[in-house]
């Protein structure tokens, strides 16, 4: 019997359906792993070459998903036959996302961590000044966002201009040499609005920060060619009396510049209620609240208050589906959406954004309103995935 034989562990058969009239690009495709033995590589029979990701998401030494990506036409099928091996992967995938969380320090050398917790009692302003970069960052070919290690837990973004992985070099703090060079750079100002998709509680009336907990971290899930994941985590939140337990997982995929969101809360009353949303941006904002959960706004701004002379043009986009959507409300800052966990306590939601210095972005208000209606449509009409064994 050959090794290849030998290392054979499972094969299935996958089909992924979209339902759909336009073709669809870099479609996530993620199957879970149910294997005692340890699954190591993977073969595509139809797509030899396809890259694919492997992820220990509950980090017990296993994989435990398969993720790939395909394209896909209008009303179009692929059937796939999946071989799960124990033979080590040789092969290294070009990346297209990245995460990183890097601490500052005395030399400046900014090490790469994993993970990062801090007891409840902690300053924020002392959490937030000891992460390079304020907190953990998750980058894709189009854009990256960090997420404030702090009780605002606020995204920021980053816009590129052309579709590269970058951050390794400009670490969200792009110079004037660098920006000349075509990088790009922090293109929003986050002030007290909730920024892009920044999750809030919701009290009399208001986004409401997180201000007690016993412990507050933030973790690096997975760093991939196809798929990155971070999570921030905020033990015995006491909210409205209470203490919760909450994880907050970011995640991005490879052709993509929307990132999902999916917050997890133990314990909660039912009758708790959350919000997300976009801010309202600082100079000449056109925007929208539909009361199906989709938002958009677009306009300026000056990200960086030590070069007041550049200033961004962005756009930015929300979408909430009606299991997790309570109701849609403006504020003075913010297209605000309110939430409520399901059944289970999750509650998911996906954000995303454009920038004129982004070459592959709308450049107007009408033509970014238009693409946000076209994605809308497309996380309602998921991909159906099949697998048999």
């Amino acid at each position: 019997m050959s090794p290849s034989l030998l290392s054979l562990l499972l094969s299935i058969t996958v089909t992924v359906s979209n339902p759909l009239n336009t073709p669809r690009k870099s479609v996530p495709v993620v199957i879970p792993i149910n294997q005692k033995e340890e699954v190591r590589s993977v073969s595509i029979k139809e797509h030899p070459t396809l890259p694919y990701q492997l992820d220990d998401l509950n980090q017990d030494g296993k994989a435990d998903e398969l993720v790939i990506l395909l394209n896909l036409p209008a009303k179009g099928k692929e059937t796939l036959t999946i071989n799960f091996s124990s033979k080590p992967e040789t092969t290294q995938f070009e990346p297209q996302t990245n995460a990183y969380i890097r601490l500052n320090d005395k030399n400046k050398k900014h090490p790469k961590i994993t993970a990062i917790a801090y007891p409840g009692d902690v300053n924020n302003l002392e959490m937030y000044n000891s992460i390079y970069g304020h907190g953990a960052v998750l980058e894709g070919l189009y854009n990256a966002i960090r997420v404030y290690m702090d009780n605002r837990q606020s995204v920021d973004l980053y816009a590129k201009n052309t579709p590269k992985l970058e951050l390794d070099t400009t670490g969200f703090y792009t110079t004037r040499e660098q920006l000349a060079q075509g990088y790009g750079r922090d293109i929003l100002w986050a002030g007290k609005s909730v920024a892009l998709g920044s999750f809030r509680g919701y009290q009399n009336g208001s986004p409401t920060t997180i201000d007690t907990v016993n412990s507050r971290g933030q973790r690096i899930l997975t760093t991939g060619p196809l798929r990155s994941i971070i999570e921030v985590e905020d033990k015995e939140w006491i909210y409205n009396g209470k203490p919760l337990h909450m994880t907050q997982r970011y995640t991005i995929y490879g052709g993509h510049r929307d990132i999902e969101v999916d917050v997890k809360i133990s314990n909660a009353p039912v009758s708790n209620r959350y919000c997300t949303g976009i801010q309202k941006l600082e100079t000449d904002n056109e925007g929208f609240l539909h009361t199906d959960g989709l938002a958009g706004s677009w306009g300026s701004n000056i990200p960086d208050k030590g070069m007041k002379d550049l200033s961004d043009t962005l756009g930015l986009g929300i979408y909430v589906a009606p299991p997790y959507l309570v109701e849609t409300k403006e504020d003075d800052v913010n297209y605000l959406t309110i939430l409520k966990p399901d059944a289970k306590g999750h509650i998911r939601y996906t954000f995303t954004s454009g920038a004129v210095r982004d070459t592959e972005s709308p450049h107007s208000a009408a033509d970014w309103f238009k693409h946000l209606h076209e994605w809308q449509k497309e996380l309602k009409n998921p991909v159906q995935i099949t697998i048999r064994k």
